[in-house]
């Protein structure tokens, strides 16, 4: 009779103890989102923190608490709601942007927090290095060197020699970005073939003319040719010269691809480093990420009509947005 006594006592033991950890294991988490100014780009990086959690087993409403706290773009309201969000005391805390991130470090030092929408937290003192801060700090960097954009050309186009880059020389930032444009092809084999613009009316003859002496165009950030992008699209097509684009809407305008990070992709990132913290790693441990292969975004139908073919593992890796 001892005996069965103590096995039970033992077995009532191990399923108290099992019944706690699944407890502690089904307990609802909360997170607090802070987003500076409710536009696009906050949506959807929050949609895509949702889909990441939603993905992992975190349901909103069922094991989740989730808020997301709107400063409208005033910095008086970012401090106060980042102050009612810490004394809140979720699990985590996401900030959408510097300011957002600026308020609510100003708060707290113990409640994990991972930033997104940053493009250089170093340079912006958000952390002093890229390696583990130590402390409750970590997050995710929109930084897409150009390096990565040449290296698509050279992937797609292994061939290739001269670029094509039409832009607009009285515009200060699209020089910057030309300059920076043929500092990156130092050591690849690719040269920048250049012709400025002043119009919109002048980027299709401007493409046209360089048809013979590029094997490839490239657009960069110039306001002037994204006026006149459709018409760039269509040189392009008549004369089957791959146009490599900037961001998503230049392949969703035409281009036959380009490497970017959409804001989904930054909030996706940014989830998955919320659910390693809700998984139990401290923030201070985790080094603040550059995504490392940011997605290939491909438009088909552009493809087709700029004589491009994606070899079958090219099209494993890329995302096609217009089939």
């Amino acid at each position: 009779m001892l005996m069965k006594i103590r096995i039970a006592s033992v077995c009532g033991l191990a399923l108290g103890l099992l019944l706690g950890n699944s407890a502690a294991f089904a307990q609802t988490k909360s997170i607090s989102i802070l987003s500076y100014q409710k536009d696009e780009s906050s949506s959807e990086m929050i949609d895509g923190i949702r889909e990441v959690l939603k993905s992992a087993g975190f349901q909103d409403g069922r094991n989740l608490k989730l808020r997301v706290f709107d400063a409208q773009g005033e910095p008086e309201q970012a401090q106060q709601l980042a102050l009612e969000m810490v004394k809140g005391r979720p699990d985590v805390i996401v900030s959408l942007s510097l300011p957002a991130t600026q308020a609510v470090v100003s708060y707290t030092k113990q409640i994990p927090l991972v930033f997104a929408g940053i493009t250089d937290p170093v340079a912006s003192e958000v952390v002093t290095s890229m390696g583990p801060s130590g402390t409750n700090l970590t997050g995710v960097s929109d930084m897409l060197t150009i390096q990565k954009r040449v290296a698509l050309i050279k992937q797609l186009f292994p061939k290739a020699r001269r670029v094509g880059v039409l832009y607009n020389p009285t515009d200060a930032s699209s020089v910057a970005r030309v300059r920076e444009f043929q500092e990156s092809l130092s050591g690849s084999g690719l040269i920048a073939i250049e012709l400025t613009v002043l119009r919109p009316l002048d980027v299709a003859s401007a493409a046209r003319s360089l048809i013979e002496k590029v094997d490839v165009f490239q657009t960069l950030t110039d306001r002037t040719v994204s006026q006149a992008y459709a018409s760039l699209v269509q040189v392009a097509n008549d004369a089957r010269v791959p146009l490599m684009g900037w961001d998503v809407s230049d392949v969703r305008a035409g281009a036959v691809a380009t490497v970017d990070l959409t804001d989904k992709d930054i909030g996706s990132a940014a989830g998955r480093l919320t659910l390693r913290i809700l998984r139990g790693a401290k923030p201070g441990a985790i080094a603040p990420e550059i995504i490392a292969n940011p997605p290939i975004y491909t438009n088909l139908q552009a493809a087709t009509k700029q004589a491009v073919t994606f070899t079958p593992a090219f099209s494993k890796l890329a995302r096609p947005l217009v089939q």
